[in-house]
């Protein structure tokens, strides 16, 4: 608009005329007068380079990252250790920079490694075929509930209470624009109430969601939700935790139709919430309804190996809104990331952080769990994550323990108000014992000295 109004009257009109239009404010009429406001941007004044570089520092000092105090926040996203490795092959300018392939003769290193990586998420998740990643874990679920529509053309979506509550509201918004229902199962001790999700499986019911570790970090029992499904004719999908995977069944093994999840933990960091990537697999049956790009293995017209993208027909470029997904961009550099982690985790080592996991887990939830005013909330098997109740507020034990340099977790009223006195802990393998010592140390004094008011209420 500036450099509009610089502009002279002749100049203007002339644009104006070149447009069709009798003037800018005829540019608006499309947008209704309540939402127009009508007077200038309340702006501050333009400052230089090296004025906004010390600006932009000074806030940037204000945050506290990851690296900066003991970590033990999780509920989707996690501190794990990202080997240099990464960052040295990212940075690479044909992994960095490039677009869509759609050009095999100029993509093939970029179609390899989408090819690899569907190929380990294959392996990892226990099914036949997997995209080249989507843009993170709960569109990939919300995605899988339209490729339920396409193959079943049932109007009802089944969701467990226990699956992480951005995908459940992802998958509701989502729902929505394609008319249709969900339904969601409450818990029961820590887990999917197996006897409410039979009850609200029906012949209307598209596909079952469920979670494994679920949201409070508890182990479900998959292949009893996966037959459930199975038994009206529904589609099963499990949204799971890679890193769970080196240690637990995986979801093709339980009977799955299709499973889905959030790639952050392999190999991306915690760069304020992102980016991060969306994997998904499924059976071959679903191969021709899956969103996302998929690379495929070919041969050049002089028998050479290479890679293209396959069943583009299925895409929007070509079928416009008869397409099966609208994915424009898949995080394919994230995915990469992903794709050199497990590489470099191999087969042995993925066993080995799951083991890992599990043992520090225990070791401090039975530690917190000894604690005066902290009890488990559930006493369900976990791997890397779990809840605890506390008896004093649970946001001012969290402020009170970040004074002091460590992130305890995630208050689990913000989403589930039924647990309001809850914590949720995660631990990954750069948590070591010393650091889970320090975190007893502090959930202990913090319980100790904000539940003691209370007390002395009570006594009065």
């Amino acid at each position: 608009m500036s450099a509009y109004t610089s502009l002279t009257d002749a100049d203007r009109s002339a644009m104006l005329a070149a447009i069709g239009v009798d003037s800018i404010d005829d540019l608006f009429e499309v947008v209704p007068e309540a939402l127009r406001l009508d007077r200038a941007l309340n702006l501050p004044g333009g400052l230089s380079e090296q004025d906004v570089e010390a600006h932009l520092r000074a806030m940037a000092s204000r945050n506290t990252s990851a690296d900066d105090e003991i970590c033990f926040l999780g509920a989707g996203m996690y501190d794990h250790y990202v080997p240099a490795l990464i960052d040295s092959i990212l940075a690479r300018s044909e992994f960095l920079t490039p677009y869509t392939p759609y050009q095999p003769e100029v993509s093939q290193g970029g179609l390899q490694l989408m090819f690899e990586y569907q190929t380990a998420i294959s392996e990892l998740t226990g099914l036949p075929v997997s995209n080249a990643s989507l843009y993170e874990g709960p569109s990939a679920l919300a995605s899988a509930g339209y490729l339920a529509k396409l193959a079943n053309g049932r109007s009802r979506l089944v969701i467990s209470r226990a699956v992480h509550p951005h995908a459940r509201e992802t998958l509701v918004t989502v729902a929505r624009g394609y008319g249709m229902e969900v339904t969601e199962v409450p818990l029961r001790e820590g887990l999917t109430d197996l006897d409410v999700l039979a009850e609200a499986v029906d012949v209307d019911t598209a596909a079952v969601f469920v979670q494994q570790p679920n949201f409070l970090g508890a182990i479900e029992d998959i292949a009893a939700a996966a037959e459930l499904a199975r038994a009206e004719g529904a589609l099963s999908v499990c949204a799971c935790d890679p890193m769970t995977l080196g240690v637990l069944r995986p979801p093709g093994a339980a009977g799955f139709d299709i499973a889905t999840g959030e790639g952050q933990a392999l190999g991306n960091r915690l760069d304020f919430g992102g980016p991060s990537f969306g994997f998904f697999a499924a059976t071959e049956e679903h191969l021709r309804r899956m969103p996302g790009r998929i690379a495929g293995e070919t041969t050049d017209a002089d028998g050479r190996r290479g890679w293209v993208l396959t069943l583009q027909t299925r895409e929007q470029h070509i079928r416009r809104e008869r397409a099966t997904h609208n994915i424009c961009t898949a995080q394919v550099l994230n995915a990469l990331a992903g794709v050199i982690y497990l590489s470099w985790l191999g087969r042995r080592g993925i066993v080995e952080v799951g083991e890992l996991m599990a043992r520090r887990s225990d070791y401090a939830r039975r530690a917190l769990s000894e604690l005066d005013g902290v009890s488990t909330l559930h006493d369900q098997p976990v791997v890397r994550e779990f809840a605890v109740r506390l008896d004093a507020p649970v946001g001012a034990v969290i402020e009170h323990c970040a004074e002091r340099g460590v992130n305890v977790g995630y208050p689990l009223g913000t989403d589930y108000p039924e647990y309001g006195d809850g914590l949720l802990v995660a631990i990954t393998e750069r948590r070591s014992r010393a650091d889970i010592d320090r975190l007893v140390e502090v959930v202990g004094h913090a319980v100790s000295e904000l539940s003691r008011p209370a007390q002395a209420g009570v006594a009065r």
